[in-house]
């Protein structure tokens, strides 16, 4: 096929030599037995074909036809074929006949090639002669193929020195031009494209002449969209997913990466989910997915904030060690909570509540102050005792926590 059957409508491939299908004096001749073409143009399958005259029979009629369903002995003619309605045509040429043998050569024209129309096609003749007719077996077999953009990088120095290619399955007969498309208008021509590819632009390319049947778009990964099932509130042990997805071609790889300190992050998952089956409040924090292709890679951020009821509480003095009678001390009390905690003070075996708030200040101490002091954190899910902190009275007072009569630590926990 040359390019001046492409200028007549269609653009197809041989990719065999002809062969010869007969018997005794029976045979068809295909120009190819594989033929490829582009999806949504046009194709002609060739033959001819021959046989035995009988001069008993003259004239000898002859009926052709093309098929790919049925058998040789009950066709489904293309042209009867619902699924080729309006897109085949049958072209065949005058008989000839020299002696006792006659020839013949005819075309079957396929427009508007779909992906169902691949396929082992066959041609069938009839005459009037007792002999019948004849198939010619194996047929031809079409393919369909697409245009398709590959992406490399010629440069190993410079990676955004960027080399486009438009090719097929199949090589194009003829090497017709080939023309690019940049932002949907058309550009450059030849069969390659190169060049830095900036961001936020798209290719395709095309046989001239053959603009409706570009090769899909090409272009960087879109900034991704990330979510987290379920989002709202998220509570420790619950399964939670991290999600990202991108708009790229060609298709995007997909890592997550958790930000450790400052500029610092850890590779965590190759692929778009990332999956706590049950999660941690160590794994609160901020996570990012990063998408690469060949052409670029974009990335997007999520934060995981994990609630928790308060744990680790503790409490400290201020001063702590040894401090006079009459003098003042602070009493501070701490907790790892989300949201956060706030605090009520207690002294042990007394059932009021001393104070409330993160500090209790006891002013102008006195041996009545003697004895464990403790403070409990609580927010909208639980609540952790602290362990007692002792205030011991002999001439002057004593801060410490005794570990003989540390208080046990409560917690309660609504998931």
């Amino acid at each position: 096929m040359d390019l001046r059957s492409a200028a007549r409508g269609f653009l197809a491939f041989l990719l065999s030599v002809p062969v010869l299908q007969g018997n005794g004096d029976w045979r068809v001749t295909y120009s190819s037995t594989n033929v490829c073409a582009l999806r949504g143009a046009m194709v002609d399958i060739n033959c001819t074909y021959e046989y035995h005259n009988n001069v008993q029979y003259r004239p000898t009629t002859v009926r052709t036809l093309w098929f790919t369903k049925g058998d040789k002995y009950q066709p489904v003619d293309l042209l009867s074929d619902s699924d080729y309605t309006g897109r085949v045509e049958n072209s065949c040429g005058k008989v000839n006949c020299t002696g006792s043998r006659c020839h013949g050569t005819c075309t079957l024209r396929i427009r508007d090639l779909r992906q169902s129309d691949s396929a082992v096609y066959k041609f069938r003749f009839t005459t009037n002669q007792p002999s019948g007719g004849y198939t010619g077996d194996p047929g031809v077999t079409l393919s369909l193929t697409d245009l398709q953009v590959k992406v490399s990088f010629p440069d190993p120095t410079d990676p955004t020195w960027t080399k486009l290619e438009c090719h097929s399955m199949c090589g194009l007969a003829g090497d017709p031009p080939y023309i690019w498309f940049r932002n949907g208008k058309k550009g450059r021509q030849g069969v390659n494209y190169k060049g830095h590819i900036p961001t936020g632009e798209n290719y395709s390319c095309a046989v001239e002449g053959y603009e409706r049947l570009s090769s899909p778009l090409v272009y960087a990964p879109k900034t991704p969209s990330v979510t987290m099932n379920p989002s709202g509130e998220i509570k420790e042990g619950s399964s939670v997913t991290l999600s990202c997805s991108s708009d790229a071609n060609p298709a995007a790889n997909y890592t997550w990466f958790k930000v450790i300190k400052g500029p610092f992050s850890t590779n965590l998952n190759q692929g778009p989910k990332l999956v706590f089956k049950q999660i941690l409040t160590s794994d609160s924090g901020q996570y990012y997915c990063l998408v690469q292709t060949e052409l670029r890679q974009a990335s997007n951020w999520i934060t995981i904030h994990m609630k928790y009821g308060p744990k680790h509480t503790s409490v400290c003095s201020n001063p702590s060690g040894e401090i006079e009678e009459g003098s003042s001390v602070t009493l501070s009390c701490s907790s790892d909570a989300n949201p956060a905690a706030t605090y009520t003070w207690f002294k042990e075996h007394e059932d009021s509540v001393k104070e409330t708030g993160q500090n209790y200040t006891i002013t102008n101490i006195t041996s009545e102050h003697e004895g464990n002091y403790y403070c409990q954190a609580h927010n909208a899910i639980g609540h952790h005792d602290s362990t007692f902190l002792f205030i011991q009275s002999n001439y002057s007072f004593k801060i410490h926590t005794p570990p003989s009569k540390s208080k046990a630590p409560s917690e309660t926990f609504a998931y």
